[in-house]
């Protein structure tokens, strides 16, 4: 060190153990800031620098950007708050790379009759995927004067969680589930003269009837009577102003199987395929519902009179 203390810029390079370019490099972006200059018009450097540089040094050691170092260096940003939002990114980087390593198995394994349309499928997506085109969809298919609170319910059930490490068979199911939200004209079903009722009562009564039909799902029970079919039933006779009774029961199963839209049967047949068996769609529960209001009206009615079991 030279008697005023001071270091050059090739004495602070060679204490550090850095070329004279890194030095000049994180001066030149604020980073290093000398304390003085010669009179020569050198850069001098106090002992303090020596450990800036090293913190720094560290810090890009993490691959942090140079604009995130200074931030910390400033004390505008904490050093853990940068690492979370390093963390965040690298977590959204390895999901992408994880995506296109699954999509690109799924090309390897595909004949070569399947490979263009696949192409095609998986090409329309972002890497990571994003499922804002989905929530869309829903949005659009769904009553117009369905409250806030229970759009946002089915929007959470309808629109499902992407796993992390997809397999080739999950990027598909995407891809197609994606291909059926961005369709030029999403089918929706249209509004019969018989199906006024209460959008909110409906789906605020359907809630609880999924909810009840999906612990039989996961139990591996077939469709039956009993109370979340009793719920299903309910929801609907409310929302239109009328009783449950065994009419209306046999109308509910004529309007919701004229209602069935091949592209909402096949929506929640793709969501079911990216989300597993583990955890039963909305869509799998409402065709176990409907299963059951059809085998029940199935049964012969009881004879007045006649024998009980």
């Amino acid at each position: 060190m030279s008697p005023d203390g001071m270091w050059s810029i090739g004495e602070l390079a060679e204490h550090a153990g850095v070329t004279v370019k890194t030095v000049r490099f994180y001066s030149d972006r604020g980073l290093l800031p000398e304390t003085t200059r010669s009179t020569g018009g050198h850069r001098r450097y106090g002992p303090e620098a020596l450990d800036r540089l090293h913190l720094i040094r560290s810090l890009r050691t993490l691959d942090l950007p140079v604009s995130e170092v200074g931030r910390v260096l400033d004390h505008e940003d904490t050093l853990e708050d940068v690492i979370a939002e390093q963390l965040r990114e690298l977590g959204s980087q390895l999901t992408a790379l994880r995506w296109r390593e699954a999509a690109l198995q799924l090309l390897r394994d595909s004949t070569a009759h399947e490979r263009p349309d696949r192409l095609r499928l998986i090409g329309a997506v972002t890497t990571p995927p994003d499922t804002a085109a989905l929530a869309r969809f829903w949005r659009r298919t769904l009553p117009a004067r369905l409250p806030a609170r229970l759009a946002s319910m089915v929007l959470d059930a309808a629109v499902p969680q992407l796993p992390a490490d997809p397999t080739p068979a999950q990027v598909l199911a995407f891809a197609r589930l994606h291909a059926i939200a961005t369709a030029p004209c999403p089918a929706t079903n249209p509004r019969r003269p018989d199906e006024d009722y209460r959008p909110a009562v409906l789906y605020d009564g359907l809630g609880e009837a999924y909810a009840l039909a999906s612990m039989d799902l996961r139990a591996q029970r077939p469709p039956h009577e009993g109370e979340a079919l009793d719920c299903f039933v309910s929801a609907h006779a409310h929302s239109r102003g009328t009783r449950d009774t065994p009419a209306f029961r046999r109308r509910l199963a004529g309007l919701l199987a004229r209602s069935a839209d091949p592209v909402i049967i096949r929506y929640w047949q793709l969501a079911a395929e990216l989300s597993g068996p583990a955890e039963p769609t909305a869509g799998a529960a409402h065709y176990w519902l409907c299963v059951a209001l059809k085998a029940q009206i199935a049964r012969p009615a009881p004879v007045p009179g006649g024998p009980t079991q």
